[in-house]
């Protein structure tokens, strides 16, 4: 199914549910004008615009999975940053957000920064503010990442965190903010939906921490390069992240292990800031 027969099946699929334009593309979380172009064949929808899109139609999931798999055959999309940039963080924050919503496993590794789900509102905005954004658009950036968090309030969703020991070290922030963010992982760390586990720089490597991967139930990857973000839908390609996640996690610290490291690691920032 090629990107013409693709749009044209989707508004066929939406015209035919009685239901209207603006109200499908609001309930998929995008606008009025990016459904139009996908139905018109003037975008390539992604995987996730194509799910959203016909779960906000109604179909049923029989057919769903008809679609996506045709989706899937391009195996790998790739948005390049200045694109995000264009359409605005806050959305692509907002739209990460639904596929959040969705799912019900999250499995993320993460060599370089701690986790945005993870992340204090200061660690947020320090990272955030060298995008060279408005300060209108890093504060509503600022405020849909911290919307995205609920998700770790969810019971019904399992969140599995692997991150690497220089993430507990890196200073993104202040030794006190670095010290209030490490309490952060601490407090996160003894709800039962949530796993954090660390990566500790005197663990034999046998794999490469290449870049930073989110697995959503098994069914999709993301991936952030230094120009792109990328998502990959190929089971088989799936699997090899699965399988790389898996073997960093089986080498962390976790438990009682992980969290007298991270007290180490937080009682060091406050004693620097103590006599700074």
């Amino acid at each position: 199914m090629n990107r013409a027969q693709l749009g044209a099946a989707l508004r066929a699929l939406r015209q035919a549910s009685g239901k209207e334009a603006k109200a499908v593309a609001r309930s998929a979380v995008m606008s009025a004008s990016k459904l139009s172009k996908i139905e018109t064949a003037k975008v390539a929808p992604s995987a996730a615009d194509v799910e959203r899109i016909l779960t906000a139609i109604g179909v049923s999931d029989e057919v769903k999975e008809e679609y996506l798999e045709a989706v899937r055959a391009a195996a790998t999309e790739t948005t390049a940053w200045r694109l995000v940039r264009r359409m605005g963080l806050h959305k692509a924050q907002q739209q990460t957000r639904a596929l959040e919503a969705e799912m019900t496993l999250l499995r993320l590794f993460q060599p370089a920064l701690m986790p945005g789900l993870l992340q204090t509102p200061e660690y947020i905005r320090a990272i955030l503010s060298r995008h060279n954004l408005g300060e209108d658009m890093l504060t509503r950036t600022i405020s849909s990442r911290i919307e995205r968090q609920q998700a770790l309030y969810d019971s019904g969703k399992r969140l599995q965190f692997v991150i690497t020991e220089p993430v507990l070290r890196w200073r993104i922030v202040s030794a006190a903010r670095m010290a209030e963010q490490i309490d952060r992982l601490l407090f996160l760390s003894r709800r039962p939906n949530i796993g954090i586990r660390i990566v500790p720089l005197s663990a034999r490597q046998e794999d490469i921490a290449n870049h930073a991967f989110v697995i959503r139930d098994d069914r999709t990857v993301t991936v952030e390069t230094v120009h792109a973000e990328i998502v990959v839908t190929d089971p088989r390609d799936v699997a090899l992240y699965v399988r790389k996640f898996e073997g960093f996690a089986a080498m962390a610290l976790s438990g009682d292990e992980m969290r007298a490291m991270l007290e180490g690691v937080r009682d060091d920032f406050l004693r620097e800031q103590e006599t700074s």
